[in-house]
């Protein structure tokens, strides 16, 4: 595979060739098709494809999700991923702070793999560990009365609680995978919700999926919609989740297993996935099959 073959093979699969995203329908299809993307393009650059890129048909001068407010053209993917979201056709997390996509399909094993298997407790991460007060008691007030506003929600805390304040707070929940945005009310702002109520099955689906299997999924996943990635790449990314040497064994045990291949560039050597468009479709069962070879060990979170 020549560079300019990988560059023409996600450029098509990313939307970027010209044939933009224009409906609800044809965004949940691209979501679905890749699986995980960024709303904008991060700096420094994530190896993902991004809805707003999506939506232009392009990847020239997209806006950073800094200076989308300022500027028009983010308008229509805000809008397109605020229906996905509310229908739940797709899922939000974070990733190093940019609003992270995930299909219904891939979001189980990212909370099996990003969060604290622990959707009704509020109070460790397993990234962040001790939550502030504040982040408490916004994640209880979201509990009992979810889904609320910002506005309402500093109705409901009282006191003299600044904007920026609760801003990190719910940064800090959205971050852990303990809340999500439900809906946005033209009047109100952005309406949040716990996510283990909002997206209960997902939810509980993930909390029962092992770190092998959700590491394992998740890389087959991300080869699939990158198309080919070398090996460095697959750990950088990963590196937010996993270890690194974690990451290199799930990549050595699926290449044993035949699942993936070294495919030679013009530089470097690539990783795909074997037949990606069945492996894309497996249920997950297969996944199991192969994941098995890492001796994963469930927990019941």
């Amino acid at each position: 595979m020549t560079e300019l073959e990988l560059q023409h093979l996600r450029r098509e699969k990313w939307r970027l060739d010209g044939e933009p995203v224009r409906t609800s329908e044809e965004a949940c299809q691209f979501l679905d098709s890749v699986g995980l993307c960024l709303l904008y393009p991060a700096r420094p650059g994530i190896l993902l494809p991004t809805l707003i890129g999506a939506t232009l048909g392009t990847d020239q001068k997209l806006p950073t999700r800094q200076s989308a407010f300022n500027d028009p053209r983010a308008k229509r993917a805000e809008e397109l991923l605020q229906q996905l979201v509310t229908n739940r056709f797709v899922f939000e997390a974070q990733l190093n702070r940019e609003s992270l996509l995930l299909s219904p399909a891939v979001f189980p094993y990212y909370y099996a793999l990003a969060s604290d298997r622990k959707p009704r407790q509020p109070i460790r991460s397993r990234v962040r560990g001790q939550a502030s007060p504040l982040t408490e008691h916004v994640f209880s007030k979201l509990d009992a009365g979810g889904p609320l506003s910002r506005t309402q929600l500093q109705e409901q805390l009282r006191g003299a609680l600044s904007e920026a304040a609760l801003d990190r707070a719910l940064q800090e929940l959205s971050a852990a995978l303990k809340i999500t945005r439900v809906d946005y009310d033209p009047a109100a702002g952005d309406m949040w919700d716990v996510y283990y109520r909002w997206a209960c099955e997902a939810v509980n689906e993930g909390v029962r999926i092992s770190d092998a299997e959700a590491l394992s999924a998740l890389i087959s996943k991300y080869l699939d919609c990158t198309v080919a990635a070398t090996q460095e790449e697959v750990e950088t990314f990963f590196s937010a989740f996993a270890s690194r040497a974690r990451v290199a064994e799930v990549v050595k045990a699926l290449l044993a297993a035949r699942e993936f291949s070294y495919t030679p560039s013009e530089s470097r050597t690539l990783i795909t996935v074997v037949h990606s468009n069945a492996r894309s479709e497996a249920p997950r069962a297969s996944r199991e099959q192969y994941s098995a070879t890492l001796h994963p060990r469930r927990r019941n979170g």
